[in-house]
């Protein structure tokens, strides 16, 4: 199987990259079930990456039912290091405008229920996740936005929330007392998944309304999002395309090596049935055991 070293996630809105060619799809199965849908292989500025639309074609897969484990199990097989995610957002301050972009440094977990690791069942992993998005990878999107000539904002609070009904008045009230700056619902098991993968991870936060704390976005509506993601999506392209061109070949940062001292289990405790399912996460570890 060909190796891919950039992945790509479209959310909401983003359901393909335009610029892409020399496409084929790969369909993948998992130790953890089926990914969303075939990942789109192909060459986007001279570097070969693999699309996922997180969603489903069509849209089919809300954000409490996406496999998330076999998304991102699917572009560490497939050989991705970095990972690129563009996902629809609300805003909960001011200054951070509809069709305004954000790439965030932080999250917030109010999701409950979901899968959100690899290990278990007899194999004891614990990584750490102070700084969940890669800053190397951050940088390079933000940087791309710029030059894209989006409005763009570095650094920032995710919440991210089960879904698949938007907040209450009082949960987007208290979420902007806490001083946190954008709610969405997909990114934060994305972000564990690919740290315990050992991929760079960054998101491309496209902001489509004020969250119903503010007076005039107090009934969020699909309709309003959709409207707001159509304008958003060619400019997220644009920061997705040029980032895959800064992207170095040789990783420096800390992503590369999350699981180095992670494995908390022996390795002759660990069952046979887990070394052979996650072997694209562990085997370069057990190598001498």
């Amino acid at each position: 199987m060909e190796r891919v070293q950039i992945g790509i996630i479209g959310g909401s809105g983003l359901y393909d990259m335009a610029g892409v060619t020399d496409r084929s799809e790969v369909t993948l199965t998992t130790p953890f079930g089926e990914p969303s849908g075939p990942y789109v292989i192909g060459t986007l500025q001279g570097r070969r990456v693999a699309f996922l639309a997180r969603h489903a074609v069509g849209h089919r897969v809300s954000p409490s039912e996406i496999n998330y484990r076999a998304n991102i199990f699917g572009m560490k097989v497939l050989g991705v290091e970095y990972l690129l995610s563009a996902s629809a957002v609300g805003s909960l301050k001011d200054e951070y405008k509809p069709l305004d972009i954000v790439i965030p440094d932080q999250f917030f977990d109010r999701t409950k229920d979901r899968p959100s690791t690899f290990f278990g069942g007899g194999l004891v992993v614990h990584v750490a996740f102070a700084h969940p998005f890669c800053r190397i990878l951050s940088d390079i999107a933000y940087e791309s936005g710029r030059a894209a000539g989006a409005t763009i904002h570095k650094g920032g609070t995710y919440v991210c929330m089960e879904g698949p009904q938007f907040s209450t008045l009082a949960e987007s009230k208290l979420y902007r007392a806490w001083g946190l700056e954008i709610i969405g619902m997909t990114n934060l098991q994305e972000a564990k998944l690919a740290r315990e993968a050992e991929i760079c991870y960054s998101t491309i936060a496209l902001v489509t309304d004020y969250d119903c704390w503010h007076p005039d976005h107090d009934s969020v509506t699909v309709d309003m999002i959709i409207a707001n993601l159509m304008q958003n999506s060619k400019t997220a392209q644009q920061i997705i395309t040029g980032a895959v061109a800064q992207l170095p070949y040789e990783r420096a940062c800390e992503c590369a090596s999350a699981l180095k001292y992670a494995l908390v289990t022996r390795p002759d405790a660990i069952p046979a049935q887990a070394k052979k399912d996650l072997a694209p996460l562990i085997g370069k570890y057990l190598q001498t055991t």
